[in-house]
């Protein structure tokens, strides 16, 4: 059976072996294969069920002269085996005897062949080039102001692209994801497990600026007042959502309210969610129709989140910031959320993604987050990815896309299975980087692909061939090639990168460079001539020689904060996500004025 469940799982795009973080063949277990075709709907449990399975795939695509769904790059021609109709995107439309046409204008399009309807994607080769600049990586719900509700929302997001770009020159804010989370108690706290990619997460509104709150009567404006919650030392999401929650409920104007299918199934999850609980596989099947007045609030909750969204992109242009705001897209949902709920064929629900073992973690990762299915991608034409993309660059000016390894497979971890035990699943990596390259383009937005951990250099090869950067981070920069690994200069750093000096999910640099690694950098700042106050002065004038495109810097190492925003593999041991700044944000940008100096002026 071994061949023949090879060439199964091939056909799916399923790893029978791979290469491991030592550059070891590690053979898959059959069983484990087994396994996760199963979750394509392929029965290979037995010799004679998996050369069913072989035969019905090959089948089937012996019966079609074209896959669903064809990516191809600006100036590139296709044979298409006969004639056909491409209906462009413009509404009109050519016929074509065999090759497409090598003048196809950017957009998506349709082949019409006498037995089959196929998506058509022409992408650009290329982005343009991204403007040189400094900015913020931003966790923002640390960055709490005197108006906000106990966490930061847009209008803080608001003020510091403005201050940072007229008080600091600073060209760009990367923010942490803000995509929604379900709003049941608990509230998620993690922004990297939303219950949505697709919508807002609705916690960051700052409700006092809505235009529902400036028209409302003073006896309501002062009823929402009083709705404000203390500011805690820990960042308490609960409270938080109860207090607006509140507070949005008396504003609502209710009636009618724009929504399109997208929306209306999201909001029809948060009404059911906030009966039912936020895991959709586990309501009753005999569950009664949520209210039309709560599908109406949840949809109407999400119109304010996107115009505070727009008020934020519109204030960095205003204060003329060189790239403006670059949202963070997670790597997945969760699997009993919204957009699971509302599209969930296109989902391997059982599965999660993670990692497989390695120096960083013996027992490998789960992180709980379901894959889309690659099949599936390909007969809806992407449309899941496009959305997604669609949702965050409508109000961005760029995308950080986390563990961007995944656009070419995902570790995927079959139900009942420890992370150690899973495989990795490839997918179209040409067709979604030319669904990304398009829909960036299109949206003006800069593209970072966060390749850091254990990336197969393709990866970053092909992101940086594609106009679009990847990572470098200060404490991972060595030369590898040298005994003892020193660190390599940031003079010397890849321009196609944002550089920056830690993460979310490293120690900050007041912590990282007390540790063993602070002899190694004190040699680095002799060695580049760098005589700084201290070790986390200095790797701010270091970071300030780094040739990339993008170097940012994070509030809280720019503060000398030991806190670290999120350590991962603690769920209670740390608390995660619920850190805010030492300072409130008034005071904040009169203290990093001085660290950040050898930052400023990039794009001059």
């Amino acid at each position: 059976m071994e061949d023949l469940l090879v060439r199964l799982a091939d056909a799916y795009g399923v790893a029978t072996r791979y290469e491991n973080s030592d550059q070891q063949e590690v053979v898959v277990e059959t069983d484990v294969v087994v396994k996760v075709l199963a979750q394509f709907g392929v029965d290979a449990s037995t010799e004679d069920s998996a050369a069913r399975a072989l035969a019905e795939v090959e089948e089937r695509r012996a019966a079609r002269a074209l896959p669903p769904t064809i990516v191809l790059r600006e100036h590139d021609t296709c044979d298409l085996g006969g004639p056909a109709t491409v209906e462009l995107e413009d509404g009109t439309s050519l016929a074509v005897d065999r090759h497409l046409p090598d003048s196809l204008p950017l957009g998506w399009h349709r082949i019409v062949t006498a037995d089959q309807t196929v998506t058509l994607a022409v992408a650009p080769r290329k982005l343009p080039e991204v403007p040189r600049t400094w900015g913020w990586m931003l966790q923002l719900y640390a960055a709490r102001s005197k108006d906000s509700w106990g966490m930061g929302d847009f209008a803080d997001l608001a003020t510091i692209a403005r201050r940072s770009s007229l008080e600091l020159d600073a060209g760009v804010v990367l923010v942490n994801p803000v995509q929604a989370p379900s709003l049941t108690h608990p509230v998620e706290r993690s922004p990297y497990s939303p219950t949505s990619r697709r919508f807002a997460n609705p916690l960051y509104l700052r409700v006092t600026d809505t235009a529902e709150f400036l028209q409302a009567c003073p006896r309501t404006r002062q009823l929402i007042r009083d709705l404000r919650p203390d500011n805690q030392e820990l960042i308490d999401y609960d409270a938080i959502w109860d207090a607006k929650r509140q507070a949005l409920e008396l504003l609502f104007p209710g009636g009618e309210i724009e929504v399109d299918a997208e929306l209306e199934k999201f909001a029809t999850y948060c009404a059911l969610a906030e009966v039912h609980g936020p895991d959709w596989r586990e309501w009753p099947a005999d569950r009664a129709q949520p209210s039309p007045e709560r599908v109406a609030f949840h949809a109407w909750v999400q119109h304010l989140c996107s115009r505070q969204l727009q008020d934020v992109r519109v204030a960095a242009h205003e204060a003329g910031m060189a790239v403006g705001v670059i949202h963070d897209l997670p790597v997945g949902v969760a699997p009993g959320g919204a957009d699971t709920f509302a599209d969930p064929d296109v989902f391997a629900i059982d599965v999660t993604v993670g990692a497989p073992p390695d120096a960083f973690s013996a027992d490998g990762q789960g992180w709980g987050l379901p894959p889309w299915r690659p099949d599936k991608l390909a007969e809806t034409g992407y449309r899941p990815f496009r959305q997604v993309l669609r949702s965050v660059l409508r109000h961005a000016d760029g995308i950080r896309i986390d563990h961007v390894a995944g656009l070419w497979r995902l570790w995927w971890i079959p139900p009942g299975e420890p992370p150690s035990r899973g495989t990795y699943v490839y997918y179209d990596a040409d067709a979604m980087l030319g669904v990304l390259a398009l829909e960036a383009y299109r949206a003006g937005a800069v593209v970072v692909g966060e390749d850091l951990g254990t990336v197969e250099p393709v990866v970053t090869k092909t992101l940086q061939e594609n106009g679009m950067l990847t990572s470098a981070v200060l404490y991972f920069q060595r030369d590898y090639y040298v005994e003892g690994h020193p660190l390599i200069p940031p003079a010397r750093w890849n321009p196609n990168q944002m550089a920056s000096i830690s993460t979310h999910d490293l120690p900050t640099a007041a912590t990282f460079f007390a540790g063993e690694d602070g002899p190694d950098f004190d040699e680095l700042m002799r060695q580049e001539g760098v005589r700084a106050a201290d070790r986390v002065e200095g790797a701010h004038e270091l970071l300030a020689q780094a040739p990339c495109a993008l170097v940012l810097t994070s509030p809280q190492d720019a503060l000398g904060e030991t806190r670290q925003p999120n350590v991962p593999g603690t769920i209670d041991e740390h608390p995660n996500w619920r850190i805010p700044l030492p300072v409130p944000l008034e005071d904040f940008f009169p203290r990093v004025r001085e660290i950040t100096r050898p930052l400023r002026g990039r794009g001059r």
